[in-house]
């Protein structure tokens, strides 16, 4: 394993002063919590977002704090989730008196540890309420939606739910929102090649040479098909055609395209992805309003990217298409 870092067990918080001292104009951590809050956090009379989960999925989480965005992040350990107190106290410094919002993949970890910092909140008089994403369409049958992971949708979840609080939206109508948008996210990715755990140095699974994994997790959780490499346009094909049949999109739909690199692929491989994710689309009469590519949600080095599509409505896209300041991502 080559990587550098200086030691596995002090990596989260040297990673997270260098990323603080790079971003001070957009953020600052909690004295007693490993938690990263927007600058001006809490604000007054808006709904705070939170979300968090485990790091090793940069940018996600903390990449998307700032103005029309995320404004507190609880952060976890290499792909774990943080824990309770860490959570509980990312939800009050969220808290401008409108209550809090909490975004979150649908890990069994991150779904207890939320909830149980949720209950605090509330028992202190914080109205939380929460969207859980479950996008993966390669993780669970279309009847157990509620079995699926959360995936590279989460970052559009973050974006929308971010630009609605900005316009002084309440909760109730947050959480509606957020979770018709999520309702229409479909994502699927694939790999080739795994991470290496620096705290373990092992490989997060393991695969042959010349092999791809369809519908990988992104902590290497198994997909449904090992296969042998495809091109470019095979696999491009294949996760789209899958993600379209699931929603299922439809003519005359119109769609936002979230193309995420899962950390060692590079733009060069994603835009000719892309491209013939594009001509699906067209082909299908599906209308491409906004696209992303990019790295927005990795799972450190590993090899393989993913495609994720949401159907809009004219408030989502009112919403998409929201100028936002986060720390890595950026919109006009």
């Amino acid at each position: 394993m080559k990587k550098f870092i200086n030691s596995p067990q002090n990596l989260i918080e040297e990673m997270l002063e260098g990323f603080v001292a790079a971003n001070s104009n957009k953020v600052r951590r909690l004295e007693t919590e490993r938690v990263l809050v927007r600058k001006d956090a809490p604000v007054q009379g808006k709904v705070g977002i939170v979300t968090g989960g485990g790091s090793g999925h940069k940018p996600a989480f903390i990449g998307y704090i700032g103005k029309g965005l995320v404004d507190a992040v609880a952060v976890g350990d290499i792909f774990a989730a943080p824990p309770v107190q860490r959570a509980y106290e990312a939800i009050k410094a969220a808290n401008g008196g409108k209550g809090v919002l909490l975004c979150i993949g649908n890990y069994s970890g991150d779904i207890m540890n939320f909830g149980m910092a949720k209950e605090l909140a509330e028992a202190e008089g914080i109205p939380v309420e929460t969207v859980v994403v479950n996008d993966d369409v390669a993780s669970s049958p279309k009847e157990r939606m509620d079995n699926r992971r959360g995936v590279a949708g989460e970052v559009i979840l973050w974006k929308i739910a971010g630009a609605l609080a900005e316009e002084g939206a309440d909760l109730q109508k947050l959480k509606e929102v957020g979770e018709r948008a999520v309702f229409n996210t479909r994502s699927m990715g694939v790999a080739h090649t795994p991470c290496v755990l620096p705290t373990t140095g092992k490989p997060s699974f393991e695969i042959g040479e010349d092999e791809m994994e369809i519908g990988v997790g992104h902590h290497g959780e198994p997909g449904i098909q090992r296969t042998k490499m495809m091109s470019a346009d095979e696999v491009s094909e294949l996760l789209t055609l899958k993600v379209i049949e699931d929603l299922p999109f439809k003519s005359g739909d119109e769609v936002v395209v979230l193309i995420n690199g899962l950390g060692s692929t590079s733009l060069l491989e994603m835009y000719i992805c892309f491209r013939k994710v594009n001509q699906i689309l067209a082909d299908h009469n599906i209308k491409v309003h906004r696209t992303y590519v990019g790295e927005f949600f990795t799972s450190l080095e590993m090899g393989g990217f993913s495609v994720t599509l949401t159907k809009l409505d004219d408030e989502l896209k009112r919403l998409i298409d929201a100028p936002c300041d986060g720390v890595h991502f950026i919109q006009h």
